[in-house]
């Protein structure tokens, strides 16, 4: 059986990565499907078993074979292709901007909800004392 993949080589991750995450998807949808598909097994017994499993067997290989379709239609390939050449073009940030870039948002959150914290706290003292709020 010769498989013919639509530019053979390029976008190689996006299209591996695209695949790999529709996949686990499909295979979380058809362990759904499997559970859903339980009155089968209850109702027909031990030949509802077969049937459960060969129904969910014959979606996934279906879902699977959509997938391939997909990653190598022309439209879509050429997509994931020019994406993963932007990607390429990208600088990324050193590991100790990063870390740094993360501590700094980390201090402002926590420091932002201490403050609404604090602010809240105070509104509902006033606004108790006052009578408007009850608690």
């Amino acid at each position: 059986m010769n498989i013919k993949i639509y530019k053979r080589g390029q976008g190689k991750h996006t299209r591996r990565g695209t695949a790999g995450a529709l996949g686990i998807m499909a295979v979380m949808g058809c362990n759904s499907l499997y559970s859903s598909l339980s009155t089968l097994r209850n109702s027909a017994g031990n030949t509802g078993v077969w049937l459960q499993a060969g129904i969910t067997a014959l979606v996934l290989a279906g879902v699977f074979f959509g997938i391939y379709k997909l990653v190598n239609w022309v439209r879509f390939a050429d997509f994931l292709i020019k994406t993963e050449g932007e990607i390429k073009k990208v600088s990324w940030s050193a590991k100790k901007e990063v870390i740094t870039s993360t501590k700094v948002v980390l201090i402002t959150v926590i420091s932002m909800a201490i403050l609404l914290y604090a602010v809240d706290f105070v509104l509902v003292e006033i606004f108790g004392r006052l009578g408007i709020l009850n608690i």
